[in-house]
């Protein structure tokens, strides 16, 4: 209903729903800013930008995730290594990332200017224990929430940025709450999400203030980045905002299903995902980890027996 008084409006790209989902995810989770774009490989991609990666920087972010956690770095000239996960929690290791960045600095090797820890199955990384070493180690934090909206860390919604630059979400139809397609970059910053509204637009700015010189009439407009054709529609918004705010209800019955899952499978031969006590898992994957030689036979069988497996995710490197 919500898409068809869109068709049936003034506006279907960029008109007042693009805004209304905007101001409703930030107000959601907390954040001051929030930018919607076509999908949340654009929103890696526009806030590797607007944090200033480029040619001879370096990215680190965790093998345990699809490829666009990476592909966003590379985007941009940047080089790109991994930090392992955590054997409990299968999310980014502090520890280990801890350990390189030491390796690094010791050695004279290089240091990240990003990091992109990603909140795998819709965990929160320890994101404070990552920020103070951000301080320490002089890099960014983007926080790859592609899995998490709806999540909580430390009691508080993730995507509030507190202890990053930028939080990205996906709204792909496999996720918790789907736009059909779309992204959303959230910060805190007013400069970061200036930038990276002018990157998903073109680089173009409308608004004679921002311009070089006057404008030339009503009409005018500037390019003054090279930016991109990374918009979401108000088609897509509408549908992104009917279903957020349906999204405590989804998670909460993710977790009751989860819990099902934890208790039925607590006698089996399997590993499951260790979830912290401050973590409000938004529950987007619920795994299970079977030894290697078992992955071919489980797979079949349960994929025969009408379970939706898949295995993710295939290290990136």
């Amino acid at each position: 209903a919500a898409v068809v008084d869109v068709l049936r409006g003034d506006w279907i790209t960029q008109g007042p729903a693009v805004p209304a989902f905007e101001n409703l995810v930030a107000e959601k989770c907390g954040a001051a800013f929030a930018v919607a774009v076509n999908s949340a490989t654009s929103a890696l991609h526009i806030a590797c930008l607007a944090l200033g990666v480029g040619p001879g920087d370096t990215v680190w972010t965790t093998p345990n995730t699809f490829v666009a956690s990476a592909n966003c770095a590379l985007y941009c000239g940047a080089q790109v290594d991994f930090v392992d996960i955590d054997r409990a929690t299968w999310c980014m290791s502090v520890d280990a990332l801890r350990v390189k960045l030491c390796g690094a600095r010791d050695s004279g090797g290089a240091l990240p200017k990003l990091v992109i820890p990603v909140h795998f199955g819709g965990q929160a990384c320890d994101m404070a224990a990552m920020s103070e070493l951000a301080d320490e180690f002089g890099f960014q934090l983007i926080e790859d929430a592609s899995h998490a909206v709806g999540g909580r860390y430390q009691g508080e919604a993730v995507g509030n940025c507190r202890y990053s630059a930028i939080t990205v979400f996906s709204f792909h139809p496999a996720k918790i709450v789907t736009s059909g397609e779309g992204g959303m970059a959230l910060t805190n910053s007013p400069e970061l999400a200036h930038k990276m509204g002018l990157l998903r637009s073109h680089g173009i700015t409308r608004d004679a203030a921002l311009m070089t010189h006057d404008a030339d009439g009503p009409w005018y407009y500037q390019q003054l980045e090279l930016g991109f054709n990374y918009r979401l529609t108000d088609i897509h918004a509408a549908l992104g905002t009917s279903q957020l705010r349906r999204l405590d209800a989804f998670v909460m019955r993710r977790n009751q299903l989860a819990a099902q899952y934890d208790q039925m499978l607590a006698d089996a031969n399997v590993e499951l995902q260790h979830v912290p006590t401050n973590v409000l898992s938004a529950r987007h994957l619920y795994v299970v980890r079977v030894p290697a030689e078992r992955h071919a036979r489980a797979f079949a069988f349960l994929r025969e027996h009408g379970v939706g497996v898949n295995l993710h995710y295939i290290p990136v490197h």
